[in-house]
């Protein structure tokens, strides 16, 4: 009996104590519950009532009314026309449902697709953070960052067919005939790479990315027209790469080997060739395709030639200029953490370059001399590349013919030297 009533006193003490902590919980959750002010989430900061419509009220009158307040600065901030912005914001808003105005779940309007497009806009213009659009556009610093990459993403997906695309049968007699008029026949641009410097590179991967420069950088390798327009874009290669393992890696001339690119036959010094050639500098390899300068020229038509190259050759530099002036962020150091980011805003901001440069070529007065069909060099009728392996070889083989790229630099050579003596008769 004694043992009996020993084990039931024990249960009751046990279901008193848990009858206590169970009381102690339910009030220490209503303590918090009363103490502690909930956002979207339970238990979250309350979001912060930034002003958003008369925010949007304001944009509208600054820069998208009829007498916008700042009309004539629009192309200085937006780094394009208005018309151009609208016309993006447009294509955005009709491609992703991210862009579309669209009430919360209490019904309370969200932000505009101008307001999204210009806060990305701000991003990519100024290289500023993302939370530095909150004291204008009037959003959080993570809606700052995910506009920016929804809308490089958007940008990418509906503009990139069209203003990135490998030059077609037009776009290459255009190229051919400029080159012409500048000395070069068969020139389709200049190619070059350049560093985007990696702040937030992983620790893990930094010796990988770390350059000459001593930093972690991504390496862009470009062919650029003198218009500015870049017709190739290569870009994620580490920084520990020099131009020529970018090269060896690009798509530049994948097309070219499979014979999908236009034919083309231009002269030179009275001698046929079916391969355009792009100017680069004395790094890359000696190919059929590329045209390097000459180190130290000796004799009147070699010093000719080297001043003439090396001026055509700053095209793809002057390119990565206005492209760093224009869009700030990818001439400042990179703060995302991921390398997918890094390229699509990369290719983003290079297709938004090319609708500037055609947009300011539309806006241009004068007559462009390159639309005129007659002034356009002839292309030779090329045969359908059958597609097997000896073709893509005997394509090859010729690309990295050395012989021939040394003969088409001594053809280059003497054209100079005879336009040169034109000229001066």
């Amino acid at each position: 009996m004694e043992y009996m009533d020993s084990d039931s006193s024990s249960e009751d003490q046990l279901t008193i104590m848990g009858q206590i902590l169970v009381q102690a919980q339910i009030a220490l959750i209503s303590t918090e519950e009363s103490s502690v002010q909930r956002g979207a989430r339970k238990g979250k900061r309350p979001n912060i009532d930034r002003g958003a419509r008369n925010a949007a009220r304001q944009l509208e009158m600054d820069y998208f009314a009829e007498n916008a307040t700042y009309r004539t600065e629009f192309r200085r901030r937006f780094r394009m026309s208005r018309a151009m912005f609208i016309r993006v914001a447009q294509a955005v808003e009709a491609a992703n449902p991210y862009f579309v105005q669209r009430p919360d779940a209490t019904g309370k309007m969200g932000l505009t697709c101008l307001q999204k497009c210009t806060a990305a806009n701000r991003q990519l213009a100024y290289g500023t953070a993302a939370d530095a659009t909150d004291e204008y556009v009037r959003l959080s610093e993570s809606t700052a960052r995910n506009c920016l990459l929804e809308y490089c993403r958007t940008v990418v997906a509906v503009f990139e067919e069209e203003y990135l695309r490998t030059p077609n049968a037009e776009d290459v007699a255009r190229l051919l005939e400029e080159g012409r008029k500048r000395g070069f026949p068969g020139m389709l641009g200049s190619l070059d790479c350049c560093h985007w410097q990696w702040k937030n590179c992983p620790t893990a991967w930094a010796g990988q990315y770390k350059g000459k420069e001593k930093k972690p950088s991504i390496i862009l390798e470009a062919v650029a027209s003198q218009d500015l327009w870049i017709w190739h874009a290569f870009f994620g290669m580490p920084g520990s790469n020099n131009d020529i393992n970018v090269l060896e890696r690009s798509p530049l001339f994948t097309d070219l080997y499979s014979g999908k690119t236009p034919p083309i036959e231009y002269t030179v010094n009275n001698r046929v060739y079916t391969y355009g050639y792009y100017l680069a500098d004395g790094i890359y390899p000696h190919l059929s395709t590329l045209v390097q300068t000459i180190s130290a020229p000796v004799g009147q038509k070699r010093k000719n030639f080297a001043e003439k190259q090396e001026a055509a050759r700053k095209d793809v530099e002057r390119a990565f200029g206005v492209l760093g002036s224009r869009f700030a962020i990818v001439k400042n150091p990179a703060r995302y953490w991921l390398k997918e980011d890094l390229a699509v805003i990369m290719r983003a901001c290079i297709i938004l370059h090319n609708m500037v440069v055609e947009d300011q070529r539309n806006d241009s007065s004068e007559e462009d001399p390159f639309l005129n069909g007659q002034e356009y060099a002839a292309l030779n009728e090329d045969p359908a590349p059958d597609g097997s392996f000896d073709y893509f070889l005997s394509r090859y083989a010729q690309v990295h013919d050395t012989s021939l790229h040394q003969q088409l630099k001594e053809d280059l050579i003497e054209h100079l030297w005879q336009v040169k003596g034109e000229k001066d008769d």
